[in-house]
């Protein structure tokens, strides 16, 4: 098992047997199996959202399965994806409350896959998820009463992070006195009804409840290696996995500290409109990685004396990019170099959060087109419902009426 990552253990997935949905609502004293939840999804750009469903559904049981669609899939029913099926496979499994993964789930959600799995049930946000034909994805499974729905995470999409980086501005963690800035608070404004799939604010409000759910809740015990790193961490993807998991196999029982930098620090030395997600939003994101043990909210781009004792820190890693020097031309890393604790990573991937934003914008067209696409859909179903809402109040004040 994994510190902080694998909550199922072997025992857990031999117990787990056919399973019948009345099992679900045993209470857990008088239950003696494994309850199986299933979740499936495209996972593109993983992001915080994404891990609080699986966070969200990993607490409704006891072993979480997740299905992810292949590329063929997504661009029938969405449009193309921004990374390939293989990188959304390994993102998955990073997360840490995710016990074992599907490669190639198909995008219908069936009784068949939830009986093929022995999964009493599936979880889905409580958004909408349409099929290129305007179905929805989980109609059998809610017909049959074994689906369960959790709250999406507000503020973030893949949609509107696409839209921040189609944007190219700071709106998003700054204010600029700007039209495109303007026109996106407006709409920010004007509350739930509005609705633009090119916001650049983000609209995520960071509580401590959300960290503490997030976070491991462990100390460092004796005899474990206390490894620090630091960074942006900006759009957390792949890059980033690789070089943790590389980190994490650094020791045999290793603790991973990440020092997030602040916003203003991150733009000092990236620039452009870096980072695309502000910092409550990539404190979430690292702390959802598996092989990540704590998170140093506003780190120091300098690792100082002050640092290393108070964390106690054993080893301090960085990965193959550029180290640029502090405000004083200093070395970030002179301290631990000293010390003889510091070590250079190579993870063997180098995508950058550079890399993903070329990504888009070099097939803007067809992400402007999936982004709209996207909205069209749905704001047509969600005026749908509140049609049929309001013809069922109707029908209820009549039947009250006529009584």
């Amino acid at each position: 098992m994994m510190k902080n990552g694998q909550h199922g253990t072997k025992d857990q997935s031999e117990e787990a047997g056919s399973s019948t949905p009345a099992a679900s609502a045993r209470s857990p004293e008088k239950r003696k199996r494994v309850v199986r939840l299933w979740c499936d999804g495209c996972y593109d750009m993983v992001h915080y959202g994404h891990s609080n469903q699986l966070r969200q559904a990993k607490s409704m049981g006891d072993y979480l399965i997740v299905g992810v669609h292949t590329d063929a899939e997504i661009s029938k029913h969405k449009g193309p994806p921004v990374f390939t099926q293989e990188e959304r496979y390994k993102m998955v499994r990073a997360i840490k409350w995710v016990d074992e993964i599907v490669e190639g789930a198909p995008y219908v959600t069936t009784l068949e896959t939830l009986d093929k799995y022995n999964c009493d049930f599936c979880v889905h946000g409580d958004d909408i998820t349409l099929t290129v034909d305007g179905k929805d994805t989980y109609a059998e499974v809610k017909q049959a009463g074994r689906y369960r729905e959790c709250k999406r995470t507000q503020g973030v999409s893949t949609t509107d992070l696409v839209g921040r980086m189609l944007l190219m501005t700071k709106a998003h963690h700054s204010n600029m006195d700007n039209t495109d800035y303007q026109q996106h608070t407006d709409n920010f404004g004007k509350g739930a009804t509005a609705h633009s799939p090119w916001t650049g604010v983000s609209q995520f409000l960071q509580t401590s409840q959300k960290i503490i759910q997030f976070a491991s809740a462990k100390e460092p015990q004796p005899g474990d290696t206390i490894i620090y790193v630091a960074g942006a961490f900006d759009l957390f993807h792949i890059g980033h996995v690789d070089f943790l998991e590389m980190v994490y196999k650094q020791a045999e029982r290793a603790y991973v500290i990440v020092g997030l930098h602040f916003d203003q620090e991150v733009n000092r030395y990236k620039g452009k409109n870096y980072p695309i997600m502000n910092i409550h939003e990539r404190t979430l994101s690292v702390l959802a990685c598996r092989y990540v043990s704590e998170v140093v909210i506003g780190a120091p781009y300098a690792v100082g004396k002050d640092l290393l004792d108070h964390f106690k820190v054993d080893l301090v890693c960085h990965g193959k990019t550029e180290v640029l020097p502090d405000k004083d031309g200093v070395d970030p890393y002179a301290e631990p170099k000293r010390r003889g604790i510091f070590r250079t990573i190579d993870s063997g991937n180098n995508l950058t959060t550079d890399d993903i934003v070329q990504r888009i914008i070099a097939n803007r067209l067809q992400f402007e087109a999936r982004n709209q696409k996207k909205e069209a859909k749905e704001m047509a179903v969600i005026e749908a419902m509140k049609r049929r809402e309001h013809q069922q109040q109707e029908g209820q004040q009549d039947e009250a009426a006529a009584h």
